[in-house]
Parts: structure tokens; C-alpha cells; sequence
């Protein structure tokens, strides 16, 4: 079991990383591809949006046949495939389509480890077991950052790609080979149950809204935005981008584990959310308002951003302690699906304002996503204010 969870961790570095990189391949996407920053928004938000949709099929795969078919074939075929298409891509479209790929073979990594979580280890510990693997995976963000530049520069953005396309494959095959399926539950008299029998669950209502919206200015800013906004607004080029985003997935990488084991510290699991969306919101209203005050002090308050916007283990662990033992898959998937979901539809709607706004002074375009973003996060929290707190 503990080799499985190796290779699901590394699984999970190959997500993070595919959810990153194009911040840092934004500038040779531009000149090779052809990718504008709009087109690369849609690309990232097509991204989130697939992996989003996917987590309906996945809940039903994991309650079904189990997490090791489910994560094998999905991350092997499409995630391998779409980084191979990605690797020969020769216009916008075809970066679109193999973003879409690999959403589709990263989607079940993290439920299946969060599946055998819940169902192998006591729901106390779930939220910290659930923040480790993000604290480690975040680690594809560590890569994804200044190493892709490095790479890039030094083999190719092609070639290094095309490796991550192996790797890909490498890791699915380990996946197929050595995670084991928990025991068969228990099944109640009426069945497997349903997603309609998670949403029927009242105490949700409440968290999904902040669910929705906490991951969004971290994933998005780290994930595609920081590299235009430096580059247009500060002329930066990849290797600096790529050290700013590097700072920024390293507070991404502290604030998982922060979240992990906080609620167990301070005995709230809501609290520590609340609090930490607020701050968060804090960091981002503060860059709308102060985008020019330089590149560190920017670099400085994306990392907050990064670090007070990985609130997202906490939050799984806050709707899994809600849902029932036959339910688990569907359940944290359906946490997943709105949580990633959310970065798709607003990653893709920032890149219209982006479009939208005229780039007089160069920051206006990037004041007007951050404002969005903040909004955002403020409105959430106002409902997830309200909600049921518990840490059992």
C-alpha cells in the first residue's frame, strides 16, 4: 500500500506541474505556437474545466472498480497522450487539445489517494494525510517553475516535454502495478448510492460556494498569469518569471502542510478555512491595488496568495467528514469537481477581461483579474461563514 501511495504522490507531481507550466512556456508558446496570453487562459481553463467534468465518471470509477484501474488507464492513455501532443503542437488549437488530454489522465490522481485515505485511515487524520500529498506534489509546481525554464533553455521546450510525456506513462505503468485496492465496503439496502444522494446532504451548501472559488487566484495567478504580468509589466524575462513562480509554489508547497495539520492545532477546521480565505483575499486585493510596487514585493504577495490559498485539503477534509462510507468516492470527488471546476470556469473568464480590458498603463488588465479574484474569495467566505464546523 505504501508503494501505491509513492506513486500516486508522484502521479499527483505530474498534475501540479501540468496545471503550471504554461506560466513559464508562455513566452516561446507566443513566438513558436502563436499561443497569446487569451489563448493560453483558454487552454489552462480547458485544463481545470476537464478535469472538473471528469470527477463524475472518476467518483463512480473509484466507488466501482477501484482506484488503481481508474488512475492506471486514465493517466497512462490520456495524460502520456496529451503531453505527446503537446510536445508536436504547432498551433493554439492543438496546445487547447492537449490540455484537455491531460486534464483528462490527471483527474482521478488525487481522489484515488484520497479514496484509500478515507477508507484505510481514521477520519481525524484525513485532513492531514490529504494536506501531505498536496505538500508533496506541489512539488510538480517546484518544477514546473525555474527547472522547466532551466529546461527549456537549455534542451528545448519541445524535448523537455516530450520527456514528461514518458515519465507520464513511466509513472501510469507503476500506478497499474502497485496500488492496491481497499477492501469492498459495506453496501445499505438501497444501493451504491448516487451523486444526488451527496448533494441531498444540506451541510455541503454551505462549503461548496468557498470550494468553488478558494483555489482559483493561486492556481490561476501561479498557473498562467504571473508569467504575463511579469513579462508585460516588469519586462521579465523567462529565468526571472521563473524565479518569481518558484517562490510562489515553495509558499504553495509550506501552506498544504500548514492547512494539513492547523485544524487539529486549533481545533477548528472552519476557522483555520475562514481565516485563511480572508487572508488570502487580503493578498490578492492588495496586488489589484499596488501591482507596480516591484518585482519582489509583487513576487512577495503572490507567495501569500500561494500560501493562504491552499486551503483546498482542509476543505475536502471539511466536506468528507460529512459523507458516509459508500458514498466517499462520489463525495470527494464532487468536493474536487467544484473546487477545480471553479479554476476553470474563472481561469477562462479572466482570460476574456484580460482581452477586454486595454493595456493602458500595461498592470490595467492584470488590476481587473485581480479584483475579480478577490471579490471572489470575499463572497465565498461571507457564505462559508455559516456553515457547519467539524473536526471529527
Amino acid at each position: 500500500m505504501k508503494l501505491g501511495i509513492f506513486f500516486l504522490v508522484l502521479a499527483y507531481v505530474l498534475s501540479q506541474f501540468y496545471r503550471a507550466f504554461l506560466a513559464v512556456l508562455s513566452p516561446v508558446l507566443g513566438v513558436e505556437v502563436g499561443a497569446q496570453p487569451q489563448d493560453l487562459a483558454l487552454s489552462s481553463g480547458l485544463w481545470f474545466l476537464t478535469f472538473a467534468l471528469m470527477q463524475i465518471p472518476v467518483g463512480a470509477a473509484l466507488d466501482s472498480i477501484g482506484p488503481r484501474r481508474t488512475a492506471a488507464w486514465l493517466l497512462g492513455l490520456a495524460g502520456g497522450g496529451g503531453a505527446l501532443v503537446f510536445a508536436l503542437a504547432q498551433q493554439a488549437w492543438h496546445i487547447h487539445a492537449a490540455m484537455i488530454l491531460i486534464g483528462i489522465g490527471c483527474s482521478p490522481v488525487l481522489m484515488a489517494a484520497y479514496y484509500i485515505f478515507g477508507r484505510v485511515y481514521p477520519v481525524r487524520v484525513f485532513a492531514t494525510l490529504a494536506g501531505a500529498i498536496i505538500g508533496f506534489g506541489t512539488l510538480g509546481n517546484l518544477a514546473g517553475a525555474w527547472p522547466l525554464a532551466w529546461a527549456a533553455e537549455t534542451f528545448g521546450w519541445r524535448q523537455s516535454v516530450l520527456g514528461l510525456a514518458v515519465a507520464t506513462v513511466a509513472v501510469a505503468l507503476a500506478l497499474g502495478v502497485f496500488v492496491k485496492d481497499p477492501p469492498p465496503v459495506d453496501q445499505p439496502a438501497g444501493g451504491r448510492g448516487s451523486l444526488l444522494d451527496v448533494l441531498k446532504l444540506r451541510a455541503l451548501w454551505l462549503i461548496l460556494p468557498l470550494m468553488a472559488v478558494n483555489y482559483v487566484p493561486a492556481a490561476a495567478i501561479r498557473g498562467l498569469w504571473a508569467g504575463p504580468f511579469f513579462r508585460d509589466v516588469y519586462q521579465a524575462d523567462a529565468l526571472a518569471i521563473g524565479s518569481a513562480t518558484l517562490v510562489m509554489a515553495l509558499a504553495m508547497v509550506a501552506g498544504s502542510f500548514a492547512y494539513g495539520a492547523a485544524d487539529r492545532v486549533f481545533g477548528t477546521r472552519k476557522g483555520v478555512v475562514l481565516v485563511g480565505n480572508l487572508l488570502s483575499a487580503a493578498c490578492v486585493l492588495a496586488l489589484w491595488f499596488l501591482p507596480t510596487a516591484g518585482f519582489w514585493a509583487v513576487a512577495a504577495l503572490m507567495a501569500g496568495i500561494g500560501f493562504f490559498g491552499s486551503s483546498f485539503p482542509a476543505m475536502v477534509a471539511h466536506g468528507r467528514s460529512f459523507f458516509p462510507p459508500h458514498l466517499l468516492g462520489r463525495g470527494v470527488t464532487l468536493m474536487n469537481l467544484f473546487g477545480i471546476g471553479g479554476v476553470g470556469v474563472f481561469q477562462t473568464l479572466s482570460g476574456s477581461l484580460h482581452r477586454a480590458v486595454a493595456p493602458v498603463p500595461p498592470e490595467a488588465p492584470f488590476q481587473a483579474i485581480f479584483l475579480m479574484f478577490g471579490l471572489l474569495l470575499l463572497a465565498g467566505a461571507a457564505l462559508y461563514a455559516f456553515s457547519q464546523d467539524r473536526t471529527d
